[in-house]
């Protein structure tokens, strides 16, 4: 008798908490302005994972506090797919729990989800909006949406891994290869049409597929890369199609979107763990890194740089 009572009080609960999450949800969904609107779809969506008794509720309630319902959503449905090169074993991991190599480092082939220290495979999110009427106002909030920028919505997703090592082995220059904090980023840009570009972070630039019109810019030869541009065969910020991939390479982590893999390893864009980047970046002005950050990056509020410093 007692053990039924707990039940039907539970089944009262599970449907008041229910009820409760439904109408925050309603009412931040309709526009009404109420304290704490990010906090609000934030609850609201744990409060629905628990009562559904979902075994997951992944990082999209996260997303959404943190950028709005819409673009909470095109956050977690644009991450692309990471494709590690074959023998390499660095991942992805959040700087603020893992800064060595040792706990960074997987070994396992084919699907990987966590380093061998078991931490997830992460990327961190910045988002400028520069559509009409962005309800995160990124102009306010200093970025640049000036020229062909307006109109158009942009993700970058950062990936830190504790080193680059882009000579590691080659005798007498190896160490010429070398240093500590590795920043990378693959970043998405949706036009007004919905149409979907995406370059990666390579070396010097910025880049689409692995090509030899890229070679300037990987070399961080402006010149070069603005004459390959001029001639059009190569997209102006190295931009190409959205492949819903990210190739990186051993050692230096730089990116591309294209081509064939070339490794055993990958994590899904779904399964990868993302957390929005703005509210660390306030919190870790006095961090100290080999390279700079994100958020001191011209990148950061003018999504269209060419360049990566």
């Amino acid at each position: 008798m007692g053990g039924s009572e707990r039940g039907q009080g539970t089944v009262e609960w599970v449907g008041l908490v229910a009820v409760v999450a439904l109408l925050l949800a309603a009412l931040v969904a309709t526009g009404v302005r109420v304290p704490g609107a990010g906090l609000a779809r934030a609850v609201a969506s744990r409060i629905l994972c628990a009562a559904a008794q979902a075994e997951h509720c992944g990082d999209e309630p996260t997303l959404i506090a943190a950028y709005g319902t819409e673009v909470g959503k095109l956050v977690r449905r644009h991450m692309p797919t990471l494709m590690f090169e074959e023998g390499s074993r660095a991942l992805p991991v959040d700087f603020r729990h893992c800064r060595r190599p040792a706990c960074a480092d997987g070994t396992a082939p084919g699907l990987v989800l966590r380093s061998d220290s078991d931490l997830p495979v992460t990327a961190f999110v910045h988002v400028v909006d520069c559509r009409p009427g962005a309800v995160e106002g990124s102009e306010a909030a200093g970025a640049d949406c000036s020229g062909s920028k307006a109109g158009n919505l942009y993700i970058s997703y950062w990936t830190y891994y504790p080193e680059s090592a882009t000579l590691r082995g080659v005798p007498i220059v190896g160490a010429r290869g070398y240093h500590a904090d590795d920043w990378e980023s693959v970043q998405i840009r949706i036009g007004a049409d919905g149409s979907a570009s995406q370059r990666a972070s390579s070396h010097h630039g910025y880049n689409a597929d692995k090509s030899v019109t890229n070679w300037a810019s990987d070399a961080g030869l402006g010149p070069l890369r603005d004459l390959a541009e001029a001639v059009g065969v190569r997209e102006r910020g190295g931009w190409g199609p959205e492949t819903r991939m990210l190739f990186v390479s051993g050692g230096s982590h730089a990116g591309n979107t294209g081509g064939a893999p070339e490794g055993d390893r990958f994590t899904p864009g779904r399964r990868v763990h993302l957390i929005p980047l703005e509210p660390i970046a306030l919190s870790s002005a006095r961090l100290q890194f080999a390279v700079s950050p994100p958020w001191i990056k011209q990148v950061w509020r003018d999504p269209e740089a060419e360049g990566t410093s």
